[in-house]
């Protein structure tokens, strides 16, 4: 049974910085891209950030460039996102999800096959 957990939210004031973990198990880590997603209130989930299976690519969603920052670490089954320099806008749920598939549509959530139940972020001003 695969199981994606995410933890590292919380409340931080503006300017701040956070770390996500997201731990999967259940499926061999090594070949599954992994992606952080995030969805604010009356929004649509959107994607966030994705760094390929061997971590030789990562891709950032226009608003987080340069302030976020993904990495993984396959021995730990284990992805993270740094959150550097947050914005109120960043408040949100933050999902991981990971998938083997192949794509041009790294951010789109349909991507995806396994979701966490996700961690809260508030970012306050």
């Amino acid at each position: 049974q695969v199981q994606v957990v995410e933890s590292g939210g919380g409340l931080v004031q503006a300017g701040g910085s956070l770390r996500l973990s997201c731990t999967a198990s259940g499926l061999y880590f090594n070949d599954y891209h992994m992606g952080w997603f995030r969805q604010a209130p009356g929004k649509e989930r959107e994607g966030v950030s994705c760094v390929t299976w061997g971590g030789g690519s990562t891709y950032y969603a226009g608003s987080v460039k340069g302030r976020f920052t993904i990495s993984r670490d396959n021995a730990k089954n284990t992805v993270y996102l740094q959150m550097n320099s947050l914005q109120t806008e960043d408040t949100a749920m933050y999902y991981c999800a990971a998938t083997r598939r192949i794509t041009t549509y790294w951010l789109d959530p349909a991507t995806y096959n396994y979701w966490g139940q996700g961690t809260q972020v508030t970012v306050s001003s």
